[in-house]
């Protein structure tokens, strides 16, 4: 469905560029916009590599291990009835530790192992369980200690300090965050009384 959206998106655009005279316009879009494509990933793909091998070192000299076991307080808060010494809970403090990083790549194959063990863990069938939600609401709208990716594209586009949008990221993660965790237990709430 999302396939004929965007092509639906991109001939309405050609058409109209086409019938407002913006014909040029469309050529040297579609002529060069494949160039920034490639140009712009390599640059991330460097930043992300970087950041990549930085956290391997940081898990090789358990520095990881050191801020999961450090926010593991918090992670028994938020998930509750889940035992520390889970292979879940120590993939979901892993998939925390790299966004904090703001390694959101680096996160997604930690995510879907936490969602693995906690389908097993919880037996939860075919629904989710409000500890898989809270998975999802967090690893969707997690806190930035380092906004890796972003830095890399502000540097790329001239950016002359690349990291002062540290304190808006920092404040828009935590904001966000929390109002997910919310929404994630209010509306839990609601559909557990429903039933």
């Amino acid at each position: 469905m999302i396939d004929f959206i965007l092509a639906g998106i991109i001939a309405i655009s050609c058409i109209y560029g086409f019938i407002n005279g913006g014909a040029d316009a469309v050529s040297n879009a579609v002529l060069t916009s494949g160039q920034t494509a490639v140009t712009l990933t390599l640059s991330i793909l460097g930043a992300m590599a970087t950041w990549g091998g930085v956290m391997k070192l940081a898990e090789k000299s358990g520095l990881t291990d050191r801020i999961a076991r450090l926010i593991s307080p918090v992670i028994s808060l938020i998930f509750r009835g889940l035992d520390r010494n889970s292979r879940a809970f120590k993939a979901i403090a892993m998939n925390i530790t790299a966004n904090l990083f703001g390694l959101g790549n680096a996160a997604t194959p930690l995510g879907i192992e936490a969602m693995k063990e906690l389908k097993a863990e919880e037996n939860c069938g075919e629904v989710a369980s409000r500890n898989m939600v809270l998975l999802t609401v967090i690893n969707t709208s997690s806190i930035e200690l380092i906004p890796s990716t972003v830095a890399a594209l502000r540097l790329t586009y001239g950016s002359k300090s690349p990291m002062d949008i540290l304190p808006c990221v920092m404040m828009v993660s935590v904001l966000s965050l929390t109002a997910a965790v919310v929404c994630a237990y209010v509306f839990d709430g609601v559909g557990r009384r429903k039933k």
